[in-house]
């Protein structure tokens, strides 16, 4: 087994990312073999606890405030309909259930109401994951007590296209964020989205940043850009398909132990891509027909893909297992 690496040079991922393409995934694919089940991938499911409004300015995002998006502000959801909507993603297969709130970062009574979700969903058997923006130490300590199973606070890209992108938090809030949930012993999701503008030596130095952190995130969401109407990236040049595979495969090389995760982007690739993506090291997808306010696959066309590939999920897992068990 290989031993993890947090001093990766830029000259290094630049080598792996312009390798021949096969030999690029073969690298990767007998790397994912050598710490995860190649056939199986990990469900989460996201929910928009709290949508619209946000005072941020990233150009990708649908709920700034300072975008023109087509989207309906919303207050913080109830907690009956938040569980009731872990209730129906656990059914539908997810283990994971993850809470997005639209802030720059929560005030302490929206953190209170936020914790009693957590502590609900948790009864239910399932992990939990939030992503609220910018937290303080205290805060994070206090999600830790609540049992939060992992904190989302992605780097977006590089820090030299950073400002491109976002111009009202610093790339060192974010990692200052990072911080302060892995020392309250969180897990931490950390990852990035391609294809909003940047170039390739970009995409080398945000998976430098991630795979340097003292500790590799636990999960690694690898989203592509969902182009919104009224946000300052709609009609950006869409990236190659073959590029973003060439990530997920850089990003399992790098961080051979972590989860990645297909995340936003999904209903514009096609069964075809996503297979690549998984053969290179791919582990985790979100279910469901929406991610905060984009679309997503439905969980119909999702096991239909799973079956062609004979991919399971855990839950699938389980039960073929209890199947041996009494057979």
């Amino acid at each position: 087994m290989n031993s993890l690496r947090h001093d990766w040079t830029l000259s290094e991922i630049t080598a792996l990312f312009v390798q021949p393409f096969n030999d690029l995934l073969f690298q990767a694919h007998r790397l994912h073999r050598e710490h995860f089940d190649p056939n199986h991938v990990q469900v989460s499911t996201l929910l928009s606890i709290k949508t619209g409004a946000c005072p941020e300015d990233c150009a990708y995002c649908s709920q700034s405030a300072r975008n023109d998006a087509d989207v309906e502000r919303e207050r913080l959801l109830p907690l009956d309909e938040v569980v009731a909507k872990a209730k129906t993603a656990k059914l539908n297969g997810a283990t994971r259930f993850c809470m997005g709130a639209a802030w720059r970062n929560p005030t302490d009574r929206n953190l209170d109401k936020v914790i009693d979700m957590i502590e609900a969903v948790h009864a239910l058997g399932l992990e939990t994951c939030v992503t609220l923006g910018m937290l303080t130490r205290q805060q994070s300590i206090r999600l830790k007590q609540a049992g939060l199973d992992y904190y989302n606070h992605n780097l977006d890209t590089s820090p030299e296209y950073y400002g491109d992108i976002i111009t009202t938090r610093t790339y060192q809030d974010r990692l200052d964020t990072l911080e302060h949930v892995r020392d309250a012993g969180i897990n931490v999701c950390c990852g990035g989205i391609l294809g909003m503008g940047e170039q390739q030596q970009d995409r080398v130095s945000l998976l430098q940043q991630l795979a340097n952190l003292p500790k590799h995130p636990e999960s690694v969401p690898i989203n592509m850009l969902v182009q919104v109407e009224g946000t300052p990236l709609y009609g950006a040049e869409k990236l190659d398909a073959l590029d973003f595979v060439r990530t997920i495969a850089v990003a399992r090389i790098l961080m051979p132990c972590s989860w990645v995760r297909l995340s936003a982007g999904r209903s514009d690739m096609s069964d075809e891509m996503q297979a690549l993506c998984f053969f290179a090291g791919a582990n985790s997808i979100f279910y469901g027909d929406k991610l905060l306010t984009t679309s997503n696959p439905d969980e119909n066309q999702d096991r239909m893909l799973f079956d062609k590939l004979g991919i399971n999920t855990e839950q699938q897992a389980a039960q073929d297992l209890g199947s041996i068990a009494s057979a």
